[in-house]
């Protein structure tokens, strides 16, 4: 197993592997990550994890970015590339489902997505 040095990294992407987003191209929006990253000489600043299931799976291929605390859906390649691009500038784009606002996650309405079920029931 390798144990990463994570020091000096501004984001850090998680990439659903999980079985639904699998069948919807995670694969490709894993690699069009990573090869972004590559690209743009951004190795020592981005890291990236594959997952499993992140719970959204009717908005597949979830890609999660931290420290901005933007989920998004990257339905295609290019999506995923102007998410790496994303993680630089720290700005959140229209393919983000939620984005963080004062500590909260908030439903952006202006992206595709299902509210899904409320966890407070």
């Amino acid at each position: 197993m390798t144990t990463w040095n994570l020091a000096g990294m501004k984001s850090h992407v998680f990439i659903c592997n999980g079985s639904s987003c699998m069948r919807k191209g995670a694969e490709d929006i894993t690699l069009a990550i990573r090869d972004e990253i590559a690209l743009l000489d951004l190795d020592e600043q981005i890291h990236t994890t594959r997952t499993r299931c992140n719970g959204r799976c009717k908005d597949a291929c979830i890609v999660i970015a931290y420290p901005q605390g933007s989920w998004y859906k990257a339905s295609n390649t290019e999506i995923a590339r102007e998410i790496v691009r994303n993680c630089i500038t720290q700005e959140n784009n229209q393919h983000a489902i939620y984005n963080m606002k004062d500590g909260k996650m908030i439903l952006n309405s202006k992206v595709a997505s299902i509210t899904g079920i409320d966890k407070k029931k």
